[in-house]
């Protein structure tokens, strides 16, 4: 799984702002990359919080990937 946005999404609710207005401090191609959960650079996430006057919680979450269980033939 990795990073999640959907906190970015909200925190921009929130603020009553669109993904569009990101678009003063990111690429079209960033942007995309957020909405599709693709990984972004360390210096994205820190634009991203001085924009919004927030922290990287308020934007992002970790989700560990599921591994799979052994079963007993493994």
């Amino acid at each position: 799984m990795g990073m999640k946005y959907y906190r970015l999404f909200d925190t921009l609710n929130r603020k009553e702002m669109k993904k569009s207005d990101l678009r003063e401090i990111l690429s079209p191609r960033t942007i995309a990359k957020l909405s599709k959960g693709e990984s972004i650079s360390g210096e994205t996430i820190e634009k991203i919080c001085k924009f919004l006057k927030c922290q990287p919680a308020d934007i992002m979450e970790y989700v560990p990937e599921e591994t799979p269980k052994k079963t007993k033939q493994d």
